[in-house]
């Protein structure tokens, strides 16, 4: 019995060291983790204390304010009592007239045609008429680009009268007025009598002055229907022409701000109404006057024989020919439809 006492004592006795050689192991890993993670905690402090350091301070200084190109236009302002003799609604309710339908195996004759008018010829008046009504002023630059501002038109970029780029009015501002410049004029605030010659800068606007378009074209496509054996002028675009001067004021040359698409047009110009100095009574519409093509103008290019796709002056200088050149086109579309007729 007492063999086994001693045996068991001694057995525990190995059971207690070796449990506590264990706990002595752990403890030992613990202490170590929470050494090592303390010490990447302040490696990370450093590196943010270090980043925090290199930083580089905030501008505070506000960006230059960029100015860009813009055409002050009038506001309509509609008249408060009736300016008329008479009620004057049917203008509000009037639409185009839709074109009539060609197929395409019945258009058996198809020319393009470049006019160009010019508003100081007599027939071409209404173009520059310079009064204000209830829609506006009624120019006929200024009934474009209110359409253009408004969103009810899309203008397309003067290079390619094939109606590929969309413009957009601040584009066109510039073009048609320039960029906005800066200019020193005399600081009369610090130098109120002007002896010490003390100078600021101050941003100028040019100003858009109507009276510079002075041209329009045209683009439009002579078409024979065969079906209905008529021959139909069909307007595809319009481009208004900005006149660009000498400094002195001696004329330069002309050049297209903007195309827009006819068809698009319509609807809008069916509500304007062009002048008529003859008779105030029966005035017709924009629309009515383009269909009727009541307007003069003279043919600047043409798809009929001309593989080089140029216009008349290109190929011909002097200008006497190059009117001549133009009614040569102008009789060639002509005699097309008659000889199709025997008499």
């Amino acid at each position: 019995m007492k063999n086994c006492i001693v045996k068991f004592s001694l057995l525990a006795i190995l059971l207690a060291l070796t449990v506590g050689a264990v706990n002595a192991q752990t403890t030992q890993r613990k202490s170590s983790k929470r050494t090592t993670t303390k010490g990447k905690k302040s490696s990370s402090n450093k590196s943010s204390a270090n980043t925090k350091a290199v930083a580089p301070a905030k501008d505070t200084t506000k960006p230059a304010a960029v100015v860009e190109a813009d055409i002050k236009l009038d506001t309509p302002r509609k008249s408060l009592r009736n300016d008329a003799a008479v009620e004057r609604l049917l203008i509000k309710d009037r639409t185009p007239l839709a074109y009539e339908h060609i197929r395409e195996d019945d258009a058996v004759y198809r020319q393009r045609v470049w006019r160009e008018i010019d508003i100081h010829e007599k027939m071409n008046l209404p173009f520059a008429y310079a009064a204000t009504e209830d829609n506006g002023n009624q120019r006929f630059i200024n009934i474009l680009l209110n359409a253009i501002k408004s969103g009810e038109v899309t203008a397309f970029d003067p290079n390619d009268d094939r109606f590929t780029t969309p413009m957009t009015f601040r584009q066109i501002a510039e073009l048609l007025v320039g960029k906005p410049s800066s200019k020193q004029i005399p600081d009369y605030v610090q130098d109120p009598d002007g002896s010490k010659g003390i100078m600021k800068d101050t941003i100028v606007t040019p100003e858009f002055n109507p009276e510079s378009v002075e041209r329009y074209w045209l683009k439009e496509e002579w078409v024979f229907d065969k079906e209905s054996s008529r021959l139909y002028a069909r307007i595809l675009g319009i481009a208004p022409l900005k006149t660009i001067t000498e400094p002195d004021g001696t004329f330069r040359a002309v050049t297209p701000v903007f195309w827009v698409y006819y068809p698009d047009l319509r609807p809008m110009l069916a509500k304007y109404e062009s002048y008529n100095g003859k008779n105030y009574g029966a005035r017709m519409s924009w629309e009515e006057l383009f269909e009727s093509r009541m307007f003069a103008s003279r043919v600047i290019k043409s798809s009929l024989d001309n593989p080089g796709d140029k216009y008349i002056q290109d190929y011909i200088k002097d200008p006497i020919l190059q009117l001549l050149e133009g009614d040569h086109v102008k009789e060639k579309i002509f005699n097309y439809e008659q000889d199709l007729w025997s008499y």
